[in-house]
């Protein structure tokens, strides 16, 4: 059954990041929060439900839409050996109609905000574009990119996706971007062994999988989406920067063999304990802020701490930031705010983690010495 044919089931809020208590309702649920009652809203009934059942199913080979050639030239400005070009919000819909073909030096491609669905770029720019960035437009399927082979930045930010498909084979790529589209699973990536920076944020991914290939990874970027634990990224020993804010995690776990990280973004979740980073002793700037924890042990093995965001928590005791804190020479920056250290006496907070932190230089959004 899918998520278009299941009845509706009203389960208890969900919230990105609070990490206050909900107000749980007093009738008995199931341990997935099912109350029993079954309640079914309307829907239009479709005339072939089994397509929506098929997960073959796909318009992906539907006829294309119709294109409107332009009526100017919009790179009549450009000389023929220019290497960047640069049309933003433009209203571009026919790739074909801007004449490509024309720039044989071509490097750097941006064509952002615009309305394309369908990706068609001469051939003969297969041998010098290496720099493509399709953000926000209209693309539901990754088609297109068979012979771009020298591509090393590729942008498909804030578009349609469902399915990343047909960029294994570009085995320069460096940089790769997903941002905010609808991929639930990550696949399809097993052939780019030089990818060094990989964002997938603002998608409905619920398990870290089929990353094992990608083992020059440099830069993990996972915020918004639904993972509820950290796994699968064992071999990827190169990883300096882990973003996976805003999701569903419970616990820092699977870090063990990540023993480059310098820098781990992990807020907006429900930790409640620190443990699970004593291997990570390269990490600079951990962000554990909006989550329910109340203690900071856990970060004895980062000697190399520079900055701690962790406002919103649920810290309280000025003896436990000097104890757990204060060995760390290397810490300037510290976000306290937010936390019961600095609602009960606000007044006195700064001072107080002054005292606690004298080698720290900035406390929340404000510098208390310069060096």
């Amino acid at each position: 059954m899918t998520s278009e044919s299941a009845p509706h089931v009203e389960l208890p809020a969900e919230t990105n990041g609070d990490t206050r208590e909900q107000k749980q309702p007093h009738s008995p649920r199931d341990s997935k929060g099912w109350d029993g009652k079954l309640r079914l809203e309307k829907r239009a009934v479709l005339t072939n439900p089994d397509t929506l059942s098929d997960p073959e199913y796909s318009d992906e080979d539907a006829p294309p839409v119709e294109q409107i050639e332009a009526d100017e030239d919009l790179l009549d400005e450009y000389e023929d050996d220019e290497d960047e070009i640069n049309l933003v919000h433009c209203r571009i819909s026919s790739i074909p109609a801007l004449r490509l073909g024309r720039f044989k030096k071509l490097e750097r491609l941006c064509l952002r905000q615009n309305q394309i669905s369908t990706v068609e770029l001469p051939d003969t720019l297969s041998s010098t574009l290496t720099e493509l960035d399709l953000y926000d437009n209209a693309i539901a399927h990754i088609k297109g990119f068979d012979s771009l082979t020298e591509l090393t930045s590729l942008d498909l930010s804030f578009n349609k996706i469902k399915h990343i498909k047909r960029v294994n084979h570009l085995a320069k790529l460096k940089d790769l971007y997903f941002v905010q589209n609808k991929i639930n699973t990550i696949e399809g990536l097993d052939g780019l062994t030089n990818l060094r920076m990989l964002e997938l944020g603002a998608n409905r991914i619920r398990t870290l999988e089929n990353l094992e290939t990608l083992t020059a990874l440099e830069e993990l970027w996972l915020g918004k989406n639904k993972i509820t634990e950290i796994k699968g990224l064992d071999t990827l020993t190169n990883l300096k920067i882990l973003s996976i804010q805003s999701n569903r995690l419970t616990s820092i776990s699977g870090l063990s063999s990540l023993q480059n990280l310098e820098q781990l973004h992990i807020s907006h979740n429900a930790l409640t304990s620190l443990s699970g980073l004593e291997s990570n002793t390269n990490l600079r700037v951990i962000d554990i802020s909006n989550n329910p924890i109340i203690h900071l042990t856990g970060l004895a093995e980062l000697k190399h701490l520079e900055e701690l965001w962790a406002s919103y928590c649920q810290l309280g005791d000025f003896a436990e930031v000097e104890r757990e804190l204060s060995d760390k020479e290397e810490l300037e920056t510290v976000y306290f705010e937010g936390n019961p250290l600095q609602l009960r006496q606000p007044a006195l907070y700064r001072n107080k983690v002054r005292l606690a932190l004298p080698q720290v230089k900035q406390i929340d959004a404000t510098f208390v010495r310069v060096s």
